[in-house]
Formats: structure tokens, C-alpha cells, sequence
């Protein structure tokens, strides 16, 4: 087990029983020892629709009563509205996800009452981990009470109050249902601001949609769906309901560092901060001030927290899967929108909806309006981690070696090592490996000057990359 971009993840046999239930007593170690929660304290507890999910949220709820703390079920909801609901109550949470990995693996993310850990968390919970690790034998699963209905509700009312009355009013939406936490409290807000929802693709078994990378069978269903229904947009999230996913009227995911930027403009945001996989054109977009980080949440978090103990006003973040984190509170037309220092996916569907909607254009124009450079990315799954590392520790050993791995792309003109290899080609087009943080992948972005482009580089660069391996 480990932490990857955000939160704890690993493969559901490793996961089940000792590990859930070591972690969670850790995570409750943790908060006990920083006076972040005190004994008797209350902790929030959800998951999502995977088979696994449940079974292991048992698991939580058992260990964190044994370590001293008294746990809240909540259900099957998105993780924004349980994050959202136990900061309202001042508490820590806990919620059982792996986001948008396949349903052989699962995940834990961590909330303290004031939001997502950080890094230093998680350092300080994997050490307690590793001290109480051969002391944790009681396994039994446990039951709490039930606040679904009010965690629930909560967040349908601040999302409700984001837009004003009849703002979706003669658009006709799809909600990608699938298998994800959000896709009834989806269907209901967009429905509640006035616009006809068409409800697709609702599953039994566990789909893991993931919205950086849509896959190209998702991309068909999309497509399809538009066709058939003549809707002006799709949207959809992932497993947990914390990254975004739209489509436009033909069906085309739009870019999420796309959908990040129109939640800037749409708070008035002064500082914005994202990863360094986030689209090279956002510093020219607006009139905000960006900072670049690692990929995943915690580093967001990390830049957000600097910006505001400086004295920055109005700073949110956003990554390329169009997760956006409110670190501020914002003034909008109906009223205050409060800090939610995680990833959400209703702000960004929302927000992106109404532009829409003002402005009467179709999805496709919107996205155009913003002349961002053309992204792209893509994985390859199944990827060892070994052989990713060994990659990546040949590309960093020398100028060379990376010239000559990237010749068959471009010559190479700069570098940047932030997280991964992100390379800027003499052409300006820009080429960026990175194997994920919690699953054997090795993820590849790229820009150009045009679709065609940019996907023909995409495939090269990953095919570089498997060629390079089976050499090995």
C-alpha cells in the first residue's frame, strides 16, 4: 500500500481487512496526536459503488471506533459532499474509493476537518502505519449511524446556489450515469436549474471512467449519444464524483485544465494553481496569477495554503482531470460560496453549462473561443512500475539519452522536471511522461499546434515508450 496523487491505493486483496483497518487506526492516531480530533470525536465515513467499497468501509468504521473516535456512515456519496458535510461539522473523514482505476483496486482518502491532508499527513500517518503495524489484529467490522440524507442535502444546496434560477433553462443535458457516486445528485441539480436531462448509460458492475484519459470506447458511447439525442453537452465524473467529464454537442470531451480555467473566470479568481500538466496557455488566459505544482491534490493544496498564508485573495486551484479546489470563498450573485479544498466536479459542470447557455454558442465554439493550445494525453496500462522507473532513470541520466530517445519526435529545446519529463520540442510542441502515482501506468501529455497534430505526437510518443520497454 501506498499514497499516490490522492489518497491511499492499492489492489483490493492487499487492501481488504488488515490494511483498512491498520490505516484507518493510523489516520485516527494521527488526528488524535495533532489535536486535529480529540476522543469521542465524531469521523465521516462514505465510499463508492465498487464491489469491494463496502466491505472495506465496515472495516474503517470498526478500527476507527477501536482507536477511539465514533464514526459516521454516509453512504455511497460523492467525496466532495462528505468532505463537504464533515468540514460543516468541524471533523475529519474518510472516504473508500479508487477513483477511476479499474474495480480490482480501491483506494482511502484522507480528510482533516479543515480539508484533504497533505503531504506532511500522509509522512505521518504512513509512519504510525509502519509503528502499530504488528499490533493491529482485530479486524471485526463495525456499524454506525446513518447521515446520508443530510450529507446528501447539503451539497445539493450549495450547488443550488451557484447559478441563478433557470440558468440551464432550453438546454438538454446527458448524464453519463455509469457507475459513479454523483450521477443521481448530477442529474438532479442540472435538472434543478431548468435544463431537459437525458439519463444514459447507468450500470450495475463498476465502469472506471477516467476523465483525464477518456478511453476511445467511452468516446464512441459519447458520440453515439450525442447523435441520438441531440443534446447539447454530456457530462459525467469519475467513480467518486470529484473529476469532471464534458462533452460537447458532438460528443468530444473538452480538455479538464479547460473546464478548470472557466471556473477561474467564473469566481473572479486572483490566484490559480494547478499542475505542471495543466495546459501551457492558462498564464496567458486570464488575469489571474499562476502557480505550477507536482501532480495531484495535496501539492495543489500545498500551493494553495502558501498563496493564502502570504496574504493572497480569491485562490483556487484545478488540475488536469478538471478537479477544482475552492481555497477561498467566493462572492457569486446569489451569495458566499465557501471553501471545499478538494476536488469537485459539480463546479466545474456547472460553470461550463451556464457559459454555454450566456453566451448561446455550442460546447465546440466555447472551448475554440479560448485558442488554448491543442492537449492530448493518454497511458499505457499494465505498465510496471520497475520498468517505468528505469525509463525515466535513463532519460534523467543524461541530455543524450533523452535527445535520443526524442529524435524520432523532435529536437529537444527545454526541459522541465517538476513531476516527470515534461520537454519543449524546437517546434514548440511539448511532450510529457510521467508514470502515475498509483497505478501501473506510464501517462503521456502532449500539445501542438492542431488536433491532428497533437494526436499524432500522442501516439508516437507512447509507441516510443513501448518499443523501449520490450527492448528491455
Amino acid at each position: 500500500m501506498k499514497f499516490g496523487t490522492s489518497g491511499l491505493r492499492g489492489l483490493v486483496t492487499d487492501l481488504q481487512g488488515h490494511a483498512s483497518a491498520l490505516y484507518s487506526t493510523a489516520f485516527a492516531r494521527h488526528l488524535l496526536r495533532t489535536g486535529l480530533a480529540k476522543a469521542g470525536d465524531r469521523i465521516f465515513v462514505a465510499g463508492d459503488y465498487r464491489p469491494s467499497s463496502p466491505d472495506i468501509v465496515a472495516t474503517c468504521i470498526g478500527a476507527l471506533a477501536r482507536a477511539g473516535l465514533q464514526p459516521i456512515d454516509c453512504g455511497a456519496i460523492p467525496t466532495p459532499a462528505l468532505a463537504h458535510y464533515a468540514m460543516s461539522k468541524e471533523c475529519a473523514s474518510l472516504m473508500v474509493t479508487g477513483s477511476h482505476i479499474p474495480a480490482d483496486r480501491n483506494g482511502i482518502k484522507f480528510y482533516r476537518p479543515d480539508g484533504e491532508i497533505d503531504k506532511n499527513d500522509e509522512l505521518a500517518i504512513t509512519r504510525i502505519a509502519a509503528e502499530i503495524g504488528d499490533t493491529i489484529d482485530d479486524l471485526t467490522p463495525g456499524e454506525a449511524p446513518n447521515e446520508k440524507h443530510h450529507a446528501f442535502a447539503l451539497f445539493l444546496s450549495r450547488n443550488s446556489a451557484l447559478l441563478p434560477a433557470g440558468a440551464l433553462s432550453g438546454l438538454k443535458i446527458g448524464v453519463y450515469q455509469h457507475s459513479t457516486v454523483a450521477r443521481d445528485s448530477l442529474r438532479d441539480v442540472i435538472a434543478g436549474y431548468g435544463a431537459e436531462v437525458v439519463a444514459l448509460g447507468r450500470s450495475d458492475h463498476f465502469i472506471p471512467v477516467d476523465t483525464e484519459a477518456v478511453s476511445a470506447q467511452t468516446i464512441e458511447y459519447l458520440r453515439g449519444w450525442a447523435t441520438e439525442h441531440d443534446l447539447d453537452a454530456i457530462v459525467s465524473s469519475d467513480g467518486d464524483g470529484d473529476r469532471p467529464l464534458v462533452a460537447d454537442e458532438e460528443g468530444t470531451p473538452l480538455r479538464g485544465d479547460l473546464l478548470g480555467l472557466i471556473v477561474a473566470r467564473f469566481l473572479g479568481a486572483e490566484v490559480v494553481v494547478t499542475p505542471v500538466t495543466s495546459n501551457s496557455g492558462i498564464e496567458a488566459a486570464g488575469s489571474y496569477r499562476v502557480i505550477r505544482t507536482k501532480v495531484g491534490s495535496p501539492f495543489v493544496i500545498e500551493g494553495m495554503n502558501k498563496a493564502v498564508a502570504a496574504g493572497e485573495m480569491a485562490v483556487m486551484g484545478f488540475e488536469a482531470n478538471g478537479g477544482v479546489l475552492a481555497q477561498s470563498a467566493f462572492a457569486l450573485s446569489k451569495g458566499i460560496l465557501g471553501p471545499l479544498p478538494t476536488r469537485d466536479s459539480f463546479l466545474p459542470i456547472l460553470a461550463t453549462l451556464f457559459l454555454a447557455n450566456q453566451h448561446g454558442k455550442p460546447l465546440s465554439a466555447i472551448a475554440a473561443d479560448f485558442r488554448l493550445p491543442v492537449a492530448a494525453a493518454g497511458r499505457l496500462e499494465n505498465f510496471a512500475v520497475e520498468t517505468s522507473t528505469a525509463l525515466m532513470a535513463h532519460l534523467r541520466a543524461s541530455p543524450a539519452n533523452l535527445a535520443a530517445f526524442l529524435k524520432p519526435l523532435g529536437v529537444v529545446r527545454s526541459v522541465s522536471d517538476i513531476d516527470g519529463l515534461r520537454v519543449t520540442l524546437a517546434d514548440c510542441s511539448i511532450v510529457h511522461l510521467r508514470p502515475s502515482g498509483n497505478a501501473p501506468e506510464m501517462r503521456c501529455y502532449v500539445e501542438a499546434e492542431d488536433g491532428t497534430v497533437a494526436s499524432s505526437l500522442l501516439d508516437k510518443s507512447l509507441s516510443l515508450v513501448r518499443d523501449w520497454a520490450k527492448a528491455q
